[in-house]
């Protein structure tokens, strides 16, 4: 625990969830020592906050009897924030932020007005939100050094294993970090390659900011360049589609990271790289809009292959 104003709300929450508590006990759960936590005291005094000092072998400090903080003022539409920030905190594969939550609810919970809290609570009772759940576990620690970074324009040096368990040390501009796809990415610029790169948040065994500053550049869009780099990233099957629709209809339909699009005079051409071509058969099938498939052949095929299904299930094997 840092920081003196850190420590004096955390003697205040600990008064608060306990009655009288030995000086020690308090000291000893604050990091500091008895001198220090008297000049505690005596702050939250000065805040008008009467915390009592009872003496002898029982003694130690309590909150004034009767004593209560004004209860925190959340608007309906402020409280409806609030729990939906702490039920999408829970989808985020990060331990201890999910942990915080919790404990941040609790606290909120004793000091809010009765209306307030039950309509924080209903949100995470009844509301269901459709996000990606983290397919990988992230460490909270990593996760705030490297946004710390990436705030501060601070280089780090990272030990990084990559899917092929190659492992790493590479120094690091951070100037982003997003969340896409169940994982956590860091994406900014590689000193060892000399260019711009992503980083699994779960892969990098350590991150230690460096005593070195960078210029990040300005309005920079870490998620437009991870669903980029992942719509281009070579495949088993490179794709050209022609689809007989608008630039904003086609991005409406289809996922970003799915491709590159790119509009032309006869509507939009689509280049994915696919290792299953099955899967983007299935995928086209859904489409609002119709669509010719440029190359390759195993995608028409594919096509083919979907179609008969499709009228299989609809009892119809004629092919009309």
């Amino acid at each position: 625990m840092s920081g003196p104003t850190v420590r004096v709300l955390a003697l205040l929450e600990l008064l608060q969830s306990r009655g009288l508590t030995r000086g020690q006990a308090l000291a000893r759960e604050l990091g500091v020592d008895p001198r220090t936590l008297r000049r505690y005291i005596e702050m939250l005094d000065s805040l008008g906050i009467p915390v009592v000092a009872q003496r002898g072998r029982d003694g130690g400090y309590r909150l004034m009897s009767g004593f209560k903080l004004p209860p925190l003022m959340f608007s309906n539409d402020e409280a409806l924030a609030l729990g939906l920030g702490l039920l999408a905190t829970r989808s985020l594969g990060v331990a201890a932020p999910a942990a915080a939550a919790t404990s941040a609810l609790a606290k909120l919970e004793r000091v809010m007005p009765d209306d307030t809290r039950q309509r924080m609570r209903a949100v995470g009772e009844t509301v269901a939100l459709d996000l990606v759940r983290a397919s990988s576990a992230s460490d909270g620690a990593t996760l705030g050094i490297l946004s710390a970074a990436a705030r501060d324009q601070q280089s780090v040096r990272l030990e990084y294993r990559s899917a092929q368990q190659a492992r790493s040390e590479r120094d690091v501009d951070p100037y982003a970090l997003a969340f896409l796809g169940g994982h956590w990415y860091l994406v900014g610029h590689c000193h060892l390659r000399q260019a711009l790169r992503s980083f699994r948040l779960d892969r990098i065994a350590a991150a230690t900011a460096l005593p070195r500053s960078f210029g990040r550049p300005a309005a920079f869009d870490a998620a437009g360049y991870l669903m980029h780099a992942m719509a281009t990233l070579p495949r088993t099957h490179s794709i050209r589609l022609l689809l007989h629709t608008d630039l904003a209809s086609a991005r409406a339909a289809i996922l970003a990271s799915v491709g590159v699009f790119e509009p032309v005079a006869a509507g939009t051409l689509l280049h994915v790289q696919a290792d299953d071509v099955d899967w983007m058969a299935r995928e086209l099938a859904r489409l609002p809009f119709s669509f010719v498939v440029q190359e390759p052949p195993a995608l028409r095929e594919a096509l083919v292959r979907r179609a008969a299904a499709l009228l299989e299930c609809a009892g119809d094997t004629s092919g009309r």
